[in-house]
């Protein structure tokens, strides 16, 4: 018994710096992100700033019950949701595939250049990234429009019709997330056994093969991971991509209208904090407990793959 201890003893002693070095983000994390999680009573409450948040009514649910029978709760879950899970599948396919290319590139300076030129939108404000969208579209002088005008066709108002938004939201979503995501998986595929490769190879086993038997197997753990984070985040959504990227223009709603956008124009109003809160509080339950039954999901299939 004493010999375990003395060792338990060792261990955390040998691991003294790194967990000195933690205690910056821990001290970070509690100030900015669990103290401040005593304002979630505002969602129980109708909020008078002249009171403050400890003297205001309690109203129970009933600013949930406001949100869930609000003729806005079926857009928004509908946007929220399905663009979210569109996103999480198209994200990590399509970095996948440019991973694997990526993979098998054999310049060095080339694969330098490709990964820098991939990753290079990630660091793009999305303030900056809407601009570039706005060159593209602008209904009057838009890069698009002017194609499409000496082309012969008539010129698309994209600003002022909703139905071409989804696909608009993808290609901005893929271009700006695709090079982070990919170095990701690249990194993993990286460290894959050549040996395993080499072997395929002697057996006859050509390129597809090879992805299909050893490389996807081999990101298979990280696919997971990603998989059980990009579920925690469903209902949310990207506030930059959905309120910058469309101007925040009113018609495009029933398409850019997600959970965050929403709450963010109800805290404009300055007047709804508490129905706010509890849609801002509806969300974050939500996310955890997606979590939670992903993790156990993935952890049921294989317990190596699962977060925690």
């Amino acid at each position: 018994m004493k010999k375990k201890i003395n060792k338990k003893t060792e261990q955390c002693g040998e691991q003294r710096e790194m967990i000195l070095m933690t205690l910056p983000g821990v001290i970070f994390t509690i100030i900015f992100a669990y103290l401040p999680m005593f304002g979630i009573i505002l969602a129980f409450k109708n909020f008078n700033p002249n009171l403050g948040i400890l003297h205001s009514k309690w109203t129970g649910f009933e600013n949930f019950r406001f949100f869930f029978e609000s003729n806005d709760f079926a857009r928004l879950m509908r946007n929220t949701v399905g663009y979210s899970l569109w996103f999480l599948f198209i994200d990590n396919f399509t970095a996948i595939i440019l991973a694997i290319l990526f993979y098998n590139v054999t310049s060095r300076g080339k694969l330098k250049y490709y990964q820098t030129t991939a990753i290079l939108p990630s660091f793009m404000s999305i303030v900056l990234i809407s601009y570039v969208v706005y060159i593209f579209l602008n209904p009057a002088s838009g890069v698009i429009n002017n194609i499409l005008q000496h082309m012969g066709m008539s010129k698309i108002s994209w600003y002022s019709e909703p139905k071409y938004w989804p696909f608009i939201l993808t290609v901005v979503e893929i271009w700006k997330g695709i090079g982070m995501n990919c170095l990701l998986y690249y990194a993993v595929m990286v460290g894959i056994d050549e040996t395993l490769f080499q072997a395929a190879e002697l057996d006859g086993a050509g390129k597809i093969q090879q992805i299909i038997h050893i490389i996807i197997p081999g990101i298979s753990a990280l696919v997971c991971l990603n998989l059980i984070r990009g579920v925690g985040g469903l209902i949310g959504g990207d506030f930059g991509l959905f309120y910058q990227v469309p101007r925040n223009i009113g018609v495009l709603y029933p398409s850019t209208d997600v959970i965050n956008t929403y709450v963010f124009r109800a805290l404009q109003t300055g007047n709804n904090f508490g129905r706010t809160a509890a849609v801002g509080l509806f969300s974050s339950v939500t996310g955890v407990i997606l979590i939670l039954i992903t993790n156990g999901i993935v952890k049921k299939i294989d317990e190596e793959k699962s977060m925690f």
